[in-house]
């Protein structure tokens, strides 16, 4: 009598990070991340897949734009998903106090493991952290998930754009949202 032991399939090894620099190999993931969500629909702002140069330029971009911070999600090592925090321009003093999140998503193959919404809250607590008040965002109508991520996490939607995107001759609605981070820091007069 042979012993076969089973084994347990082992548990997805998650993490996001406050990213500053990008080696070779995150790099390579980021844009194979990228390529996968324009895939499916999400590209943040790309419609067809740029060629790999392009894409490799635009991450690389970010990384020296000191108005922006980026957090990538990894999945098993690899990253497979992102977001972007902007922060406003130092001669905007009327709106220091919020920064606008873009570039979020998780590539198809690295969802269904809760990562979106620990990159929403890691997001989230580095704002904070950095001592703005509020998070905006803008987002396709046609991506529901991050719809339903976005309300369920306290985002309120204020505004629809009736012709904020074109997507295979298609205009498409986008909503804008907002969520007050730091209650205190925000006094509101109506």
């Amino acid at each position: 009598m042979s012993d076969q032991t089973q084994t347990k399939p082992l548990k997805p090894v998650i993490s996001i990070e406050h990213v500053t620099e990008l080696s070779g190999a995150d790099l390579n993931d980021l844009c194979d991340a990228t390529d996968e969500a324009i895939k499916a629909g999400g590209g943040f702002g790309w419609v067809r897949l740029p060629a790999r140069d392009i894409l490799e330029r635009y991450w690389q971009g970010v990384m020296v734009m000191p108005a922006r911070m980026l957090f990538v999600a990894r999945l098993d090592g690899v990253i497979c998903g992102t977001a972007q925090l902007v922060m406003p321009p130092r001669n905007n003093e009327a709106q220091s106090f919020a920064v606008n999140l873009t570039t979020n998503f998780v590539a198809p193959w690295g969802r269904k493991h809760g990562l979106a919404r620990l990159l929403l809250a890691e997001v989230e607590k580095k704002a904070r952290a950095e001592g703005y008040a509020v998070i905006n965002l803008d987002v396709r109508e046609t991506h529901e998930g991050a719809i339903k991520l976005y309300e369920s996490m306290g985002y309120i939607h204020f505004g629809t754009h009736p012709y904020y995107a074109r997507v295979q001759d298609q205009v498409i609605r986008g909503r804008f949202y907002y969520k007050v981070i730091d209650p205190q820091a925000v006094t509101q007069t109506v």
